[in-house]
């Protein structure tokens, strides 16, 4: 289907964008040699090398106000109208994830404070909705937070990709970064690729099943886009995918091949595809946040996109639910990123013997009402915000 919206003058999209991910990692070497498999089967057949573990203190909420806290000024924090936070590890089945965020901001009432929930596709909902909002309401800036921790559990076949992490983005007028063409192409159906019931902290997958539904979708909106002339290869300098792994989107891109596209195009798009996995493979699946940790990876990782260049990306999320969008990149954009901050939180991380990371993995918050203090795992400039404590089944951050 072809989304249809307002194509007046009015540009919208990213006009910041900033990622967290908490301060212990996993390296992927030591997993392969705990679990009795060839490390390749990590790092190649995988494509991942690291992922990052979160302590009890950085959930969610914590995540996704160290995500946003140091990229926003006191101005814009007056002019957000509209707070959208995606996750599909939501901390409760009543009360959004963005009160609590909005609250750690200290940022105004007036405005709407709201969770968006559909698996890895939610952030691309809340971006969409946010260009809206945006549009309808001049001088109002949106910002939209993906924040999640994907879990599988010990010793299972997902285990490896598992991760946690936050990607804030501030949607404005006139961005900085990137204007998003107002034309997409999405499609939703029931599938039953990937669920987490109510009563389960850990998410069940088809994976096979999952990888044949992310790779047909994407064919059939690639295909519609064509159709529509929003997609010609040769006025596409990049193709972003939602990446649980490194693998996945590359299966995706890989159906572009075999003639479908010029080999130039191809050589071009795969290129700048493995500049977009740079952080991914370092930080693990991040659900709502992948793809947008994907495009800050490309912009911070490839000199040699310019202002003007259009970026296509393909987001997915299980269950399922996919889109196809557009941008352009615009002047400056390099002056909002922070690639050199970037590098030195992922370098920084603290790496995990195998026994710390399955003590910290299966560390809970008491479900009883009685009070748990919360040490604070990540006391860097860089993680102002965590969860201090759990009483009267209550989370009290600080």
């Amino acid at each position: 289907m072809q989304e249809s919206k307002p194509t007046d003058s009015v540009k919208v999209g990213i006009d910041k964008i900033n990622f967290y991910t908490p301060n212990h990692y996993l390296d992927l070497i030591d997993l392969a040699e705990a679990r009795g498999v060839d490390s390749n089967k990590y790092l190649v057949g995988i494509g991942q090398s690291k992922m990052s573990v979160a302590a009890l203190d950085q959930d969610i909420v914590a995540m996704a106000a160290n995500a946003a806290e140091a990229m926003l000024t006191d101005g814009e924090r007056q002019e957000i109208g509209l707070l959208v936070v995606a996750t599909e590890s939501g901390i409760d089945q009543s009360k959004a994830a963005a009160l609590f965020v909005q609250d750690l901001l200290k940022l105004t009432g007036n405005l709407r404070a709201i969770e968006i929930k559909e698996a890895c596709y939610g952030a691309t909902a809340g971006i969409q909705l946010a260009c809206d909002y945006v549009r309808s309401h001049p001088g109002r800036k949106a910002l939209v937070i993906a924040s999640d921790i994907a879990r599988y559990g010990l010793d299972t076949p997902g285990e490896v990709t598992q991760g946690a992490g936050s990607v804030a983005m501030l949607v404005t007028r006139d961005p900085a970064i990137l204007v998003i063409e107002p034309e997409s192409i999405y499609e939703s159906r029931s599938t039953g690729d990937f669920w987490r019931p109510n009563y389960s902290t850990v998410a069940f997958a088809r994976g096979k099943f999952s990888e044949e539904v992310y790779v047909g979708m994407f064919e059939e909106l690639w295909e519609k886009a064509q159709e529509l002339g929003l997609a010609n290869p040769e006025n596409l300098q990049a193709l972003l995918f939602h990446i649980p792994f490194s693998k996945m989107g590359r299966k995706g891109l890989r159906t572009l091949g075999n003639g479908k596209i010029s080999e130039a195009d191809y050589a071009r798009l795969t290129e700048r595809f493995e500049h977009s996995i740079v952080y991914g493979k370092e930080v693990g699946n991040i659900y709502t946040g992948s793809i947008y940790l994907a495009l800050l990876s490309l912009l911070e990782n490839d000199n040699s996109l310019k202002p003007g260049d259009r970026i296509g990306l393909f987001s997915y999320g299980s269950g399922s639910v996919a889109e196809l969008y557009f941008g352009t990149l615009q002047p400056g954009y390099r002056q909002r990123l922070d690639a050199d901050g970037h590098r030195t939180l992922l370098d920084n991380r603290e790496r995990l013997s195998m026994s710390e990371y399955e003590a910290m993995f299966s560390a809970e918050l008491a479900t009883d009402g009685s009070q748990q203090d919360l040490g604070r795992s990540d006391p860097a400039a860089g993680a102002p915000h965590y969860l201090a404590s759990v009483k009267d089944h209550e989370r009290q951050y600080r």
